[in-house]
């Protein structure tokens, strides 16, 4: 009797076993063929209506990622910034709808609102909103395209606004993903599959915090700010930044980088680039690399047009074959500038390395024994602070427009990444870029709610609100409600200090996200 007791036991035990064991059939993949966008516009400045000297024209650049809803309507996000005149550090962010539909064979019409915060000159922006709609035609072949457009460039809350005549040029980029509900789970690849994007393969990727040190040098100086205005740079500036690598071929890459100032100058200065790089001595463990960027960056220091240089060069070292460390050195330079800012740079950053989309390597060829989904949701938001501490200004209350990430450790925690931008409060300029832990509930309330709570640290300054050096500390609290396994509403508050200024304001957020499952290829 016992024999067949345990019999039973080990036969309904390897029964639930198997039952648990998933396979790319179980696994529903969807592609979503977004697009990354490119513009260039020049725009006519308010001379006339400003008391100081102010270049006649701006260089204005846009890079705005973009994602189909429908076969003619798009929504996306990105930035603008600007890159000839005077005002190097006029950064915004923001959201953009769009349509987009065939007239002629491979000609179509294009037309876009884009809404978002941001500024550098804050007597020009006042508090930061920009509302810009466009109107062109767009030429595609092969995913690729090029086109024209007007448009009307409003900071509606300044006398910065003007209308132009943009360019961009737009380059295709497939993301293969499953359904958020899919998250954190494991699916074995077998020999054979139904769906065939399982043949096509993956994208190779990394993703990097950055933490580095600019040493400046020749005539680098401050903005009016300083007293006295204009001072030779000579200490040493913290920077934070994000990076995110594609690549091209086994040892090629092009990047995305965004850095933020927390020490060394009154809070306000970032800068933005693009550009390429390559791995030219490769090992199992240690990558010895170089690369190029350009783009732009400003505040806080002489204001020049904004066009910047950023060549750098370093050592990886892996620690697995998902995390690594880097350790590297550049030169950042402004260009075509009065001041030229100037500096040498040297840190190090915390790498994550992926395999995502697919099961097989797109150099190699080795397929992958499984399928990790990754859990990650994609946010807008609307933020109020209230009574929020400035310097030479009165206190008020600021509307933010933020662009959030979420990317789940398990079901339970996840870390959170947030950019944020003034649009509203006469601090246009303003900015935030924070990292943070969170925690969520399970859902209840026939599985429509849930609760979280996050805390968060990173770098805030611009449009003389009183953050000191930048350093910035906000926790929050709230609730989600669930729409459908992929859309959720976020309803939250907390509070938003500055340890080494004098910010210390309560703070109001609610937006929407969406959930994506990443596929993510493991061995």
């Amino acid at each position: 009797m016992k024999k067949l007791l345990v019999v039973i036991l080990l036969f309904f035990g390897f029964k639930n076993l198997y039952s648990q064991i998933l396979t790319l059939d179980d696994l529903k993949p969807k592609e979503l063929y977004n697009s990354i966008r490119l513009s260039y516009m020049l725009v006519d400045q308010p001379v006339d209506k400003v008391s100081y000297a102010l270049q006649p024209k701006m260089g204005f650049i846009g890079l705005t990622y973009n994602i189909p809803i429908n076969e003619w309507l798009y929504t996306g996000a990105g930035f603008h910034t600007a890159i000839t005149g005077d005002q190097g550090g006029l950064f915004t962010l923001g959201v953009t709808l769009g349509v987009n539909f065939p007239v002629y064979k491979n000609l179509y019409f294009d037309a876009n609102v884009h809404f978002g915060g941001g500024g550098g000159y804050r007597t020009l922006v006042n508090g930061g909103g920009i509302l810009y709609p466009n109107i062109g035609l767009q030429y595609k072949k092969k995913g690729y395209s090029f086109g024209v457009q007007y448009g009307y460039m409003n900071f509606f809350t300044g006398i910065q606004k003007d209308d132009n005549i943009s360019f961009f040029i737009e380059i295709p980029s497939t993301l293969r993903t499953a359904s958020y509900e899919k998250a954190q789970k494991e699916f074995v690849v077998s020999n054979i599959t139904k769906d065939k994007i399982w043949k096509k393969p993956g994208v190779r990727s990394v993703q990097q915090i950055t933490f580095d040190y600019f040493f400046p040098r020749g005539n680098s100086r401050t903005d009016a700010s300083t007293n006295p205005s204009y001072q030779q740079i000579d200490n040493t500036l913290s920077v934070i930044g994000f990076e995110y690598q594609r690549y091209l071929n086994e040892n090629t890459f092009i990047y995305a980088h965004l850095d933020a100032m927390y020490a060394g100058l009154t809070a306000g200065f970032m800068d933005m680039f693009i550009g390429a790089g390559k791995n030219f001595i490769e090992t199992k463990n240690v990558n010895f690399f170089a690369k190029f960027g350009i783009g732009a960056a400003g505040g806080r220091i002489f204001p020049e047009g904004g066009l910047t240089i950023y060549p750098n060069a370093g050592a990886d070292i892996k620690f697995s074959d998902r995390f690594g460390l880097s350790i590297h050195g550049g030169y950042h330079r402004s260009i075509l500038g009065i001041a030229s800012f100037q500096a040498l740079t040297a840190g190090f950053s915390l790498k994550y390395y992926s395999l995502s989309g697919g099961i097989e390597d797109p150099f190699t060829g080795k397929k992958a024994s499984k399928i990790r989904t990754q859990g990650i949701q994609v946010g807008v938001q609307n933020q109020s602070y209230y009574d929020v501490a400035k310097f030479g200004i009165p206190n008020s209350d600021l509307q933010l427009i933020a662009i959030k990430i979420m990317y789940d450790i398990n079901k339970r925690f996840y870390v959170m990444g947030e950019a944020s931008f003034a649009y509203e409060g006469k601090s246009g300029g303003y900015a935030h870029g924070i990292f943070g832990l969170g925690i969520r509930s399970n859902k209840f309330a026939n599985n429509k709610l849930s609760l979280f709570a996050e805390a968060s640290g990173g770098v805030a300054g611009g449009g003389r609100v009183d953050s000191g050096e930048g350093i910035l500390v906000r926790p929050t609290a709230g609730v989600n409600y669930h729409i459908n396994n992929d859309f959720t509403i976020n309803v939250s508050g907390g509070q938003m200090w500055s340890p080494f200024g004098n910010v210390n304001s309560t703070n109001f957020n609610i937006g929407i996200s969406y959930g994506i499952s990443m596929l993510n290829a493991k061995k």
